[in-house]
Formats: structure tokens, sequence, C-alpha cells
């Protein structure tokens, strides 16, 4: 396997951090120095000391002509807007790019800008710009120069509906996703809010009708239902530090068993690496993917409603984000598609 030089924008991070352990167990990617504005000349072992003895070198600044001559593929995990004007620097230089901001995940510039409230620099950019979804857009992330990595929310959502909107099983008014998640969803800041004192032994919902993963996941389930969609989504913060579990509720179109859900999943889902379809009876739990990259699925017919009830558990920071990018890059560099994936996870 040829090694492919790969530089990480935003290293310092949560995602950038996580993206960089995967990278520390693969056998196609070399890590240049890290990229980090705010911590440009500090040794990256500093900032994050888990790292000592393996990514000790000093953090570069933000240089495209620098990320130019050292690597073949860049990542950047820069906030929403900053992204947009960043990202055209590096494919005028020739390089391929996994964004992992939201300003090249909408196919309609427009609907970005009404649920970023930023105008966007390059809205052309945005139809060519991939989903970076391996379950739905796998061949043409191969061939992208330009990846837009999804949000975590609609990554756990659509991974719960896609066989259900796919074979037109379910009606497409009135879905409620209801996702909870772990606090570094929110990113390595200190505000009040992600404080342990305000975090600590509390849940709540938050961004009420108006999240800006949602016209995210309304896009994606709308282009697999073949037909416009809105659903209902509501975010939770919880006390851990890492994870999402999304619960999704459905109306099926006409009656169905829970043997025909199951193995409507397991036909789906049969040849993708990375999502599990448990058994009947069992759940989905975030300690079982954390640090991983996998998705665990589970179906339940509800059979006194005849509603459809679906479970999605994925590591915020793994399918969710870093590992998610790790699988397209892989796919992008003509690597297996699992290659430094295939871990357990944390289970304790």
């Amino acid at each position: 396997m040829e090694r492919k030089r790969i530089g990480i924008v935003g290293a310092t991070g949560y995602v950038g951090m996580e993206l960089l352990r995967l990278l520390c167990g693969h056998a196609g990617f070399r890590a240049a120095p890290p990229v980090s504005k705010s911590h440009a000349g500090r040794p990256f072992s500093e900032v994050h000391p888990a790292f000592r003895g393996l990514v000790d070198e000093p953090c570069a600044d933000l240089d495209p002509d620098w990320l130019a001559a050292q690597c073949d593929f860049v990542v950047t995990a820069l906030p929403h807007g900053v992204s947009a004007s960043f990202v055209p620097q590096l494919l005028d230089r020739g390089l391929r790019v996994l964004d992992h901001s939201a300003d090249f995940r909408f196919r309609d510039p427009a609907a970005y800008e009404a649920a970023y409230r930023l105008p966007h620099p390059r809205p052309d950019l945005c139809a060519e710009a991939v989903y970076g979804w391996p379950e739905r857009y796998r061949d043409r992330i191969a061939s992208a120069r330009l990846v837009a990595n999804p949000g975590c929310y609609p990554t756990a959502s659509l991974l719960a509906v896609a066989p259900l909107l796919a074979a037109g099983a379910v009606r497409t008014d009135g879905i409620v996703v209801n996702a909870v998640s772990g606090i570094s969803g929110a990113g390595r800041k200190a505000e009040t809010p992600y404080l342990y004192c305000e975090s600590a032994d509390d849940v709540r919902a938050y961004a009420m009708a108006g999240h800006r993963h949602t016209p995210e996941i309304e896009q994606e389930m709308s282009f697999l239902a073949g037909e416009a969609m809105r659903v209902t989504f509501v975010p939770h913060l919880v006390p851990m530090k890492r994870g999402m579990l999304a619960t999704v509720y459905l109306e099926p179109r006409s009656p169905v068993t829970q043997a025909d859900l199951r193995t409507l999943f397991l036909d789906f889902y049969r040849s993708e690496p990375l999502v599990r379809v448990l058994a009947d009876g069992s759940t989905p739990s975030t300690r079982s993917v954390a640090g991983t990259g996998f998705c665990d699925v589970a179906p339940f017919l509800d059979a006194r409603t005849g509603r459809i009830i679906v479970l999605s558990a994925i590591d915020n920071l793994g399918k969710g984000a870093a590992a998610q990018a790790l699988q397209a890059l892989n796919l992008m560099a003509g690597f297996p598609e699992t290659e430094g994936l295939r871990l357990a996870g944390l289970a304790v």
C-alpha cells in the first residue's frame, strides 16, 4: 500500500485529534505535521498529552502553499463560514479536500445561508461537492476532489431511516427524530453550558424546532424518498463525553411485521462493513460504538400503535465525524474502506 500524506487543519480540536488518533494505526496514510492556527509552533503532544511519542511535531500555521507542498489530501476542521473561503485555495493548488464544516453539505446554497445565516462565497462548489455518506455515495466519493463530511446528528438519523425510505415502506410525513449527544459534540471550547458543573447530572433539549442540522437531515431524506420532506428533530445534550443515540418514529404505509423490518434492514446493510444490524430484542448503546466507526441500528415494531421505532447509535466523534471522514478518505485514496477502522468499542 503506497502511503499518502494527509494534512489536518484544525488538528487540536476534538475532531482533528480523533482523526489523528485513528491515523496512528493506519497503514496507508501518513499524517503531516498538524495544522493549528491557535497553537502554531507548539508541540501537538503538549496540547494533547495522550499523543506523547506519537505526534510530537510542532503545530504548523495555516498556509495553503505549505499544505500543497506537504500533502496529497487535506482535512479541514474549521468553523462554518471559514472553510468556504479557505477550501477553494486548497483546491486551486491541486489538493483533494475533505471538509468537516457545513459549508459544502448543502446542494442548494440558499438552504445553507438560511440555516447558518452566512453568505456563501463559493456557491459553485456546493454543486460539485460530494456529501460524504459512504453508504449512499460511495462511488462518487472515490473520485471526488471535494467531500463534505456529514454532521453527526444527520449521520445517526439517516442510517436509521435509509432502508425504510429507500423502499417506500413508510409515510414521509410525521417523522420524528429524538437524538441525544455527548458534550464533545459542541467542540473543544469553554462556554458556560458545556462546563462540568453546568452539564453534569443534567439532560436538556436545545435548539427546539431550529437546529441547523434539520435542513441537512431533510435534504438527504428527501433524496432517499424521492420527494420533499419535513421532519421534527429534537436534539438533547446528555452528560457523557462522547456518543450519540437517535430514536426515530415512523408510520408504515401498510402493515408490517417485526420479521419484515429485520429482513429489510439486513438486506439493505448486508454489504456495509460499518453498519451493524442488531438481533431482535437488542438495543444499540453508545458504549458499544465509542471510539469506533460503527453504527449499531435496530428497528422495532410497536404492535400496539403500529408505529415503527428505529434506534441508531454512533460515536459523535467516530462515525459522526472523524471515523466517517477516514472511511471517505480511504475511498478517495483507493485504500480498503475499513483500513484503520476495524476497532472494537471501548466497552467499559
